[in-house]
């Protein structure tokens, strides 16, 4: 995963009622005076008691094995572990998509990073990610920027109603730029006219692509608050950045450009800064400005390389066989951290636990199907790459979907399952839910009924809050389905100190509470296939 008790009693009316003002955040604790289903009869059941803690143990063993150097997407150990995956399918056998090659979906991922970057003012030098912000895979490769040709051009805008441009040449110069646009002295815009701002203002592309078309080399903008952003953005900055397909031959058409902070400006502006302070003046009286061409040297080198890298998702299915073009969608991230010099990050909890559990699920549903019991919807396995990259493997199938997404009823994520956090470190006996009532609240319902008739667990909703500040909710592959409207459910033990750790080992895992985890996910993607209605979609994607 790419980074507790009250006893309450919902009724159906409550949850109806609260479902769409404030999503559930609290912990339904089943009712133990009630016995669980044992009925051999209850087909449910009677498959569900496949899933082993045996078999568990082998698959994530693999998984988080020194063989497969922590699975990171695009390494060695990644196609190795997709191979054990596709192998696993192949045995139990599930079908595997014309759309695919030996149950892979093949996945083409970027990875764009500086090979070297720096900003000289007048020959004192200011550090990326210190003194400025880049992001490679939004600039072209520029061996040096080296001119006197630097201007200060308020807003960088060009709009019939206010233009920063007029009367003059930027071809080939560097211009520094403010953030937002105009406003009057009765704190209305001079574009809209209004208290509302234009589309200027929020669209920063928009100002990069005029200066694209008039020439301009680079766009430095100032950031007053450049920690700030930095701290925002640091996932995204401290290593390459990860796109989805080959980049290497991207065409730009907007220009290279840099967040610059407040020093950087200082040290741009110079003897000039009087002159500035004056035509900020006339902007706001007058909606007018003259640019003003600042008397420095400066020098910006933006030398980058891009790296395209092959995965996979690796994907699986059981036909239905009453509703087949009905689809539930079992997924989990395969991926991790990989190795780190002489370290590997193993990622047994993350997400071994996960993809062990899916594989599992599968071959309880495979075994059922080979006695005669075929779901009625179609179920597919989905073990997805690149999570810890951005969720880019869930992002890719989403957008090439092997079965069509206007009918994949529910998708069902499972993602850190195998260890107990702080607040159940003395009750094995729960999980995590995240999304169940976002979309559908017939989701949230089947995952309460069949917790109570089967395994008994405490079902914590604490980080389904709409304000969890952990935002869980957007940080595994469900919400790719979610996005797109169709319900998600995530199941998750919680964080622990090995998390993104070397020591996220199997001799940590906690097997028994896995397979009961696993089992109430069987149960719960049982009663999904089985219905006589696919589930109601009654929320809004927000």
């Amino acid at each position: 995963m790419n980074i507790k008790s009250l006893i309450i009693v919902f009724s159906v009316a409550f949850i109806s009622k609260n479902i769409h003002c404030q999503f559930i955040s609290n912990v339904t604790t089943p009712d133990l005076s009630k016995s669980v289903v044992h009925d051999e009869n209850d087909k449910s059941f009677k498959y569900s008691k496949i899933i082993s803690v045996t078999d568990l143990q082998k698959y994530l063993t693999q998984l988080a094995s020194d063989e497969f150097e922590g699975r990171e997407t695009g390494q060695p150990g990644n196609v190795k572990a997709a191979i054990y995956i596709a192998d696993h399918f192949k045995k139990i056998e599930l079908q595997s998509s014309t759309m695919t090659e030996n149950f892979m979906q093949p996945v083409t991922f970027s990875f764009t990073s500086w090979d070297d970057t720096d900003i000289y003012v007048n020959k004192d030098r200011f550090r990326h990610l210190w003194d400025y912000i880049a992001y490679p895979n939004k600039n072209k490769d520029v061996a040096i920027i080296d001119t006197n040709m630097v201007y200060f051009l308020g807003y960088g805008i060009d709009d019939p109603k206010y233009s920063d441009y007029k009367g003059k040449s930027f071809k080939d110069a560097v211009i520094v730029i403010n953030k937002g646009e105009p406003m009057k002295v009765d704190s209305t815009y001079w574009i809209s006219g209004t208290k509302a701002p234009s589309e200027w203002s929020g669209d920063i592309d928009k100002k990069l692509k005029t200066a694209y078309s008039k020439g301009v080399a680079l766009v430095l903008i100032i950031d007053e608050d450049i920690k700030k952003t930095l701290g925002e953005n640091r996932k995204y900055l401290m290593g390459p950045t990860t796109e989805l397909g080959d980049v290497s031959k991207r065409m730009y058409d907007m220009s290279n450009h840099a967040y610059i902070s407040s020093g950087i400006a200082k040290a741009i502006f110079g003897k000039e800064e009087n002159k500035i302070i004056k035509e900020r003046q006339n902007i706001l009286k007058k909606g007018k400005f003259k640019p003003v061409k600042l008397k420095t040297d400066f020098k910006m080198n933006m030398k980058k390389s891009t790296k395209v890298i092959s995965s996979q998702n690796v994907i699986g299915y059981i036909e239905g066989s009453e509703k087949p073009e009905e689809v539930v969608v079992v997924s989990a991230h395969y991926d991790h951290l990989g190795k780190k010099g002489d370290q590997i990050f193993y990622g047994a909890d993350d997400n071994g636990s996960g993809t062990s559990t899916v594989m599992e699920i599968a071959r309880a549903f495979a075994a059922a199907k080979k006695d005669g019991f075929t779901s009625k919807r179609t179920i597919v396995f989905a073990l997805m790459t690149g999570e810890e990259k951005g969720l880019l493997g869930s992002q890719y199938y989403v957008n090439n979907p092997l079965f069509k997404l206007e009918n994949t009823i529910a998708n069902v994520n499972v993602d850190m399952v195998g260890r107990l956090d702080d607040k159940y470190k003395s009750n094995a006996d729960y999980i995590y839910v995240i999304g169940s009532d976002r979309l559908s609240t017939d989701l949230h319902k089947i995952n309460e009924t069949v917790n109570q008739k089967y395994t008994q667990l405490t079902l914590d909703y604490t980080f389904n809050a709409e304000d969890d500040p952990n935002k869980y909710y957007y940080r595994s592959d469900h919400y790719n389905f979610a996005e797109k409207g169709i319900p998600a459910i995530f199941y998750f033990s919680g964080v622990h100190a090995d998390y993104h750790q070397p020591s996220d080992t199997v001799k940590k895992i906690y097997f028994p509470k896995m397979e009961k985890i696993a089992k109430h996910i069987f149960h719960t993607i049982w009663e999904l296939a089985n219905r006589p209605e696919r589930i109601k979609v009654d929320g809004k994607v927000k």
